[in-house]
């Protein structure tokens, strides 16, 4: 018997499948900002929250000079989902936890980048999201498997520079498929 080697997806998007009806994961599409053998995690980057950011700030009590009023916060996934990460492009400032995922791509897990935020002095582009998507050990592969979901290189301008209804089309469109013409049961021939 022989083993398939295994591949990172990471800084790779994960776009669910039609047969991904319920959930947080209907119609989504996910950075993944990790994967090894050992497991994956991801941000959900398409679906928002009924919160805008200075509502974060106003619960977090962060006094800021820039109105956020129209910046939606992500629902990043069902782990943790009262936990704030911050997908952003690096901008040469120091946080207490980011994770440089590509020479684009960097997430900050940590209180001061918000902090920024609310002064205007953080990232320009940047989305935040509450909770994230995590997988064990195989089981994003199994999943793979199952054609739940469609794997394609990401592209930071998805994430940053495309209004968030159109996100997860845009980045199938690059390889030439509408998504909207997969059947629900579609899988391997």
């Amino acid at each position: 018997m022989s083993t398939i080697p295994f591949q990172s997806y990471k800084h790779h998007f994960l776009v669910a499948m039609p047969s991904l009806q319920e959930g947080i994961f209907a119609n989504s599409i996910t950075y993944l900002c990790e994967h090894t053998e050992q497991g994956a995690m991801g941000i959900v980057i398409n679906q928002p929250l009924q919160v805008c950011l200075d509502e974060i700030f106003e619960h977090l009590d962060m006094d800021g000079d820039c109105r956020h009023d129209n910046e939606p916060i992500m629902a990043g996934g069902p782990v943790q989902t009262d936990r704030g990460f911050v997908l952003h492009r690096p901008t040469g400032q120091q946080w207490d936890s980011t994770l440089v995922i590509a020479d684009d791509v960097a997430m900050t897990t940590s209180k001061d980048i918000l902090e920024a935020m609310a002064r205007g002095a953080g990232p320009e582009q940047a989305l935040v999201a509450l909770g994230y998507a995590g997988w064990g050990a195989g089981q994003l592969e199994e999943e793979l498997a199952r054609n739940a979901w469609l794997t394609l290189p990401a592209d930071s301008r998805i994430i940053f520079d495309t209004p968030i209804e159109q996100r997860a089309q845009l980045a199938v469109g690059q390889l030439g498929i509408d998504l909207h013409l997969i059947a629900p049961g579609a899988g391997h021939a």
